[in-house]
């Protein structure tokens, strides 16, 4: 797939490499926490291009009440036995894994990537509750390359003014965030569309075995 990202200082380099791990952690409510480090994949626009490209992306489509949808986004999952399509993508589980591993418990072992193509790509108000995720908690780490697209939390219903308000973060250019704790199960995540031109995005989701 052939795309143009604009890039920024922080996508400079020809070998995508993680930094190392100094994140920013914030707090939510009810045991819910982010982590979130800026440029943590320096030389991001080489992976971009390699992944936009190279992935087979696909297209899905899913029912919603009474009809069946298109997924407002390309698609591709790779499951804890298959062979991520970059070494970039391993550094980064590995660097993640030896960073998280003690605190989680376990490792990431999956990745999920999402092609946002421009702002009418999107992903609704959801939490990654399909397996243990609904049950327990977890983390679900994510890179972001490409276009800065907001990120958006805000807690799960039923919410209450001790929760407080959502928050919004801003993620592209090799930036990752970590949502951790009981995050997945109180709290809600959502990419919005915008009527902004917007260029593509490309997430790539670590999460451990059983979370989806």
């Amino acid at each position: 797939m052939d795309v143009a990202v604009q890039e920024s200082l922080l996508d400079f380099g020809d070998d995508p490499l993680p930094s190392a791990l100094r994140p920013e952690r914030a707090p939510l409510s009810r045991g819910a926490w982010i982590d979130v480090q800026r440029g943590w994949l320096s030389g991001s626009a080489a992976l971009f291009a390699r992944l936009a490209a190279d992935v087979p992306w696909r297209a899905e489509r899913r029912r919603m009440y009474d009809r069946t949808v298109d997924v407002p986004r390309l698609l591709c999952f790779y499951g804890e036995d298959a062979a991520l399509p970059d070494p970039a993508l391993d550094a980064c589980r590995d660097a993640l894994n030896a960073h998280y591993a003690a605190e989680l418990g376990e490792e990431f072992v999956t990745a999920g990537l999402c092609f946002y193509r421009d702002g009418r790509d999107s992903v609704a108000w959801h939490g990654d509750r399909i397996g243990r995720g609904a049950a327990e908690d977890t983390m679900v780490a994510i890179v972001s390359l490409g276009e800065a697209r907001p990120l958006l939390l805000r807690p799960a219903p039923p919410a209450s003014a001790a929760d407080g308000p959502g928050v919004r973060y801003s993620l592209g250019h090799g930036d990752l965030i970590v949502m951790g704790g009981s995050c997945q199960r109180t709290w809600e995540h959502a990419v919005p569309k915008s009527a902004r031109p917007t260029g593509p995005r490309i997430s790539i989701q670590f999460r451990p075995r059983g979370v989806r």
